[in-house]
């Protein structure tokens, strides 16, 4: 599975010319990339056609894999993103 995070302090998100091709592929009007699923297969094919051009304000996007079977959340410090698998914790 391929997930879009990003790689740098800032936060995540895209450019207009991403959101205007996410909206082309999804046949959507959406206005903004919230409420995007981060491997939602649109996302992706819009950051691996556009590389740099896909980054919003204060973003580098990058695609990771992860095998399918995993459960996965993104952790995230002042923006700077990174794929973890979930884990059971009892207090």
């Amino acid at each position: 599975m391929k997930v879009v995070i990003n790689r740098c302090f800032g936060g995540f998100g895209i450019s207009e010319k991403a959101l205007d091709r996410y909206n082309e592929l999804a046949d959507t009007k959406l206005e903004a990339y919230y409420g995007m699923g981060r491997a939602d297969p649109f996302l992706v094919q819009v950051v691996e056609e556009l590389g740099a051009e896909a980054n919003g304000f204060a973003a580098d996007l990058k695609i990771v894999e992860i095998p399918d079977d995993v459960k996965w959340y993104i952790h995230e410090y002042d923006g700077l993103e990174a794929v973890y698998e979930k884990h059971r914790v009892w207090d």
